[in-house]
């Protein structure tokens, strides 16, 4: 038996871009709100990808989306904590 812990990771492809998106996302709000922005004619909907940074992308109705969830090993940085980003070029 296995000691690994696991997280469950939830990815966002956006037309011809993914995007992982950091734990503490509500996915059933963030589909409902990309739903509305599309409803509205498009505007820009924001979320927090692994790292804890903030992504905003423009959703039109010409916007392909679709979600996939994994299974992952876990990563303690992943917080959904913007105040706290990792994996860019400063970071320790």
């Amino acid at each position: 038996m296995s000691d690994t812990q696991t997280m469950v990771r939830t990815q966002i492809a956006i037309d011809d871009h993914a995007y992982f998106l950091a734990q503490g996302q509500d996915i059933e709000k963030l589909q409902a709100r990309i739903e509305d922005a599309v409803r509205a004619g498009g505007r820009f909907e924001r979320f927090v990808v692994v790292g804890n940074r903030q992504m905003s992308v423009l959703f039109t109705a010409a916007s392909r989306v679709a979600f996939s969830i994994e299974t992952v090993q876990y990563d303690a940085r992943d917080t959904g904590d913007e105040d706290q980003p990792f994996g860019g070029f400063f970071d320790d």
